[in-house]
């Protein structure tokens, strides 16, 4: 099984979920890295650490800015060039674009959204929740290449400490993907590490009861070098970005530790944080619904918790 991994790359540096997709597919045995744009033969060298045992890059002017349709040709080109059986994405913006643009270039099949990969009898076989995650199916694919957009934070990046051979290689780019224009690119400032790479995430729920009570989950994500989230429920309102929303609308993280504050657990929350290592629940209500599956129950005013649990943080680092 010849497997291609699309590995994001911002700022000198691989993307977290791309290198989580890597790893994976690197149990299968043969997984190579690709990256494209500037400085992509520099980075491609790091994603032998995560398994990889070959990585192409390709540095053309055509790829400088994040569109998808160069990346569809520089793609399409390499699964020429090498006849890959599988190209693996893991879940972006720009990552869908450019999936559903190869699967259309190549006529190929696209499974979305997948929550693990395994290897039957050679056969890629791909895991998606479906009935609101409720259950988990096994799918496949018709054909080849297999084309499989993984959900973000499903696989950890593990190291393994190998190294991999870098090759480049060129593209011709089709007249039409140059009609895009990237006319601005802007960043939301934030300090502190985004809820996909956060290893501890402070959530807020309409139990907070205001916008302002966020200030108190801010403190305490400060204290222990975490992130802030929100529901659907609290950003549709205004309270808090949508870029910090978790669930099944939002962005799926996988922090080492989840304190959930004023949240009550509905589905649609829960598909987008139950592979948190350790989940800490906060509500005044004993039946909220999310005492049902979190690991440590607190029922309680969380806007005299959340501050005690601050300064104790606070206390023990001093």
């Amino acid at each position: 099984m010849r497997v291609l991994v699309f590995l994001e790359h911002h700022e000198g540096q691989l993307e977290k979920g791309g290198l989580g997709v890597l790893a994976k597919a690197a149990t299968f045995g043969n997984a190579a890295g690709v990256v494209l744009g500037p400085g992509a033969s520099d980075l491609a060298a790091r994603a032998g650490a995560f398994g990889a045992v070959k990585a192409y890059a390709c540095d053309d002017d055509a790829l400088a800015v994040p569109l998808p349709q160069p990346r569809v040709d520089a793609l399409a080109a390499l699964v020429e060039k090498t006849g890959a059986d599988a190209v693996l994405f893991a879940a972006s913006v720009l990552a869908a674009d450019v999936a559903a643009g190869l699967a259309a270039r190549l006529d190929a099949g696209l499974n979305w959204d997948l929550t693990d990969l395994a290897l039957v009898d050679g056969e890629l076989i791909g895991k998606r929740p479906a009935l609101g995650d409720t259950v988990l199916v096994d799918v496949g694919w018709k054909g080849s290449p297999r084309i499989g957009l993984v959900r973000s934070g499903a696989f950890d990046p593990v190291e393994t400490g190998g190294s991999a051979e870098v090759e480049s290689f060129d593209f011709a780019a089709e007249n039409f993907s140059a009609l895009a224009t990237l006319i601005e690119q802007t960043q939301e400032e934030s300090s502190g590490p985004s809820i996909e790479d956060a290893e501890i995430i402070v959530a807020g729920g309409r139990g907070l009861g205001s916008p302002e009570a966020f200030s108190l989950l801010e403190e305490l994500a400060a204290a222990l070098g975490g992130a802030v989230a929100a529901t659907r429920a609290v950003v549709d309102a205004g309270w808090y970005p949508y870029s910090t929303q978790v669930g099944q609308t939002g962005k799926n993280v996988s922090p080492k530790l989840y304190i959930a504050c004023g949240i009550s657990g509905a589905i649609q929350h829960k598909v987008g944080m139950q592979g948190s290592g350790t989940i800490i629940a906060i509500n005044k209500d004993p039946n909220a619904p999310i005492f049902d599956f979190c690991d440590i129950s607190v029922v309680g005013d969380l806007h005299q918790i959340v501050p005690k649990l601050t300064e104790l943080v606070r206390s023990n680092r001093a």
